[in-house]
């Protein structure tokens, strides 16, 4: 692979670019300053217990690590004279491109020069392809200096989001090997931190010094559980499209004769979507999981997307606009099914002019009804306007609709947000996040991801710890029967849209009201001073999450539970802890039983 001779060189800034670079982000208290309090709390296990055994198995070296707390040190610490070696760090960038990707690795330059101005930063120029080739470029203060708060992953750039095969895992072994590295960040989502995990084991199982990190980058959302809250990159997108959604409903009641289909991207969970459409107040949404759950048929979507157009020329209202999430279609029993059989007649190189006589029945029945501009590639949006366009022709020749023709406009909003100048939020969450890097390295952890949590405040109150990556992982079951049995490997799954959590209960709470009423809300571009600088995702700050704070307060009543009936106590205390100890383990342990579902699907309680 030949390097990309413009990643990496200083570039010229606009007058914007060099008011963004000038943000400098706000570390919380325990990262500030030399001395890091670093505190190992208990083992972990995976996010279903029932697949523990198959982790530890698959990840023998890494499975079960603690969970670890950086905390702000005391006064001792504080005082003491810490010398902290030199060491040598590789960073790649593995996943989608995704707003404030540069602020982590900022984030840990600085935090590895604050320990030791000798240590050294390597960038591996043309990302997982750079790390198997050994192309590395020093990142230094001059290099960094036209990236700091900027988007895109121009400064390193990315290829292939993949360390899948042996042969990729043994050229990044040889590499850092090489290189005599201490440690390897790697930046990315779902895929990249499960391949992250991979490689650590392997890694510690041939004795490589090299430690590996995952970072949380990913424009998507869907690296998100009880650990991980939100995603760099995912509030710059959601705001960025949410202004050009908010654009295209001022449009459409201003002329008052388009309905807009307006796709964004989401393949696996539809938290884009759902964001969005809470910040821009859309007239009509639809997730994947809603329909996954609800197992409609894609005549049912079309069905309840027209009585919705209905329902509103009732009120003479001709024009509105539909959200949908990227992986909608896929989401339709159908029609995944049938993108299934053609993804295999393609992998067979069935010529394109044979695939429709060697469907199954049924699936020949649907790829006929579909339109003949759809069945080479689906566009969601283009497929439903068009079904919704000939139902509602249908209803009005049937005399059942009694209006205006329908017509309709589509649009992708995907690649647009990619590449934009973070928000106050992603540069500071991307830098802090870096700077656990390198105290994850310093610690000599390996396999673990960086996180934070409580981010709904302010940055002076986020927690900031390391949680190993096998404790994020699972094994999809393939039957919702009791006694199903997880197959294939251990990986990171995208997590869904929980529709049980607050943020979908605010959506449907509003639903009607956005149908009916055109309460379309303008939250306008990305700010970087003023009122609007600093307003976070709305489905971050709606929902409960603070993991490691809720830890600390477990822990805290079972340190007075143990201060109470220390020996010596009555022997009615001594009961009474019994029996509530009981019963509390009994809860658990129902409430820990699998629930027989696919996973991912739902996180249902």
């Amino acid at each position: 692979m030949s390097m990309n001779a413009d990643l990496g060189k200083p570039r010229e800034l606009t007058g914007l670019q060099k008011r963004r670079a000038l943000h400098q982000p706000e570390l919380p208290p325990c990262l500030q300053g030399k001395a890091i309090r670093v505190e190992f709390g208990d083992s972990t296990t995976t996010i279903d217990p029932t697949c523990a055994n198959m982790v530890a198995q698959e990840f023998p070296n890494t499975f079960g690590q603690p969970l670890v707390h950086f905390l702000k040190p005391n006064k001792m610490d504080a005082q003491a004279n810490y010398e902290h070696p030199p060491i040598r760090v590789g960073v790649v960038f593995s996943g989608r491109q995704s707003p404030g990707g540069h602020n982590v690795i900022w984030g840990v330059y600085d935090a590895m020069k604050t320990q030791n101005l000798q240590s050294v930063l390597l960038g591996f120029i043309g990302g997982t392809e750079g790390l198997f080739a050994n192309q590395t470029l020093e990142i230094t203060d001059d290099a960094l200096s036209a990236y700091r708060n900027q988007g895109g992953f121009d400064f390193l750039g990315r290829t292939v989001d993949q360390i899948h095969t042996t042969e990729q895992v043994n050229a990044a072994m040889s590499t850092c090997c090489d290189l005599d590295l201490d440690g390897l960040v790697i930046i990315g989502g779902v895929t990249s931190n499960s391949d992250a995990a991979q490689l650590a084991e392997t890694f510690a199982n041939h004795n490589c010094k090299t430690k590996v990190v995952g970072v949380p980058v990913s424009l998507n959302g869907d690296l998100k559980n009880q650990f991980v809250e939100t995603t760099v990159g995912f509030d710059t997108v959601c705001k960025v499209n949410s202004q050009l959604i908010s654009n295209v409903c001022l449009d459409a009641i201003s002329a008052g004769k388009y309905y807009h289909f307006v796709r964004v991207m989401g393949w696996k969970a539809s938290h884009v979507a759902l964001e969005c459409a809470l910040q821009s107040q859309p007239n009509m949404v639809i997730l994947g999981e809603e329909v996954a759950f609800s197992k409609l048929t894609l005549k049912e979507i079309i069905s309840k997307i027209c009585d919705g157009v209905q329902a509103r020329a009732a009120q003479e209202k001709y024009h509105g606009v539909l959200l949908i999430s990227e992986g909608l279609i896929e989401s339709i029993p159908e029609m995944f099914a049938l993108i299934q059989e053609i993804n295999i007649l393609h992998s067979n190189k069935v010529p394109e002019n044979n695939i429709p006589s060697q469907l199954s029945p049924w699936a020949t029945a649907l790829y006929n009804y579909l339109p003949p501009f759809i069945r080479r590639e689906i566009d969601t949006e283009q497929l439903l306007a068009h079904l919704v366009e000939a139902e509602m022709n249908k209803r009005m020749k049937e005399g059942k609709y009694i209006g205006r023709k329908f017509s309709s406009v589509c649009h992708f909003f995907g690649y647009q947000a990619r590449g934009s100048l973070p928000s106050n939020f992603d540069c500071d969450y991307a830098y802090v996040l870096g700077h656990i890097c390198m105290h994850i390295l310093a610690a000599g952890l390996n396999g673990y991801m960086a996180f934070a949590t409580n981010m709904k405040e302010p940055t002076n109150k986020w927690r900031c710890a390391a949680v190993p990556l096998t404790a994020m992982m699972s094994v999809k079951r393939h039957s919702r029967s009791p006694g199903a049995v997880p197959t294939g490997k251990p990986v990171i799954h995208p997590s869904p849209v929980d529709l049980q959590g607050k943020a979908y209960a605010l959506l449907r709470e509003k639903a009607s009201s956005f149908l009916l009423d055109d309460f379309y809300r303008t939250p306008g571009g990305i700010q970087f001073d003023g009122s609007g600088a600093d307003v976070k995702p709305i489905t971050l700050t709606v929902e409960d999450q603070d993991y490691l704070g809720d830890i600390k307060l477990l822990q805290d009543y079972l340190e007075k539970v143990r201060n109470i009936v220390k020996p010596g106590c009555s022997r009615e205390i001594l009961k009474a802890a019994i029996s509530s100890m009981s019963s509390v383990k009994d809860v658990l342990k129902v409430m820990s039983a699998p629930f027989y579902a696919e996973l991912p699907l739902f996180n249902l309680n």
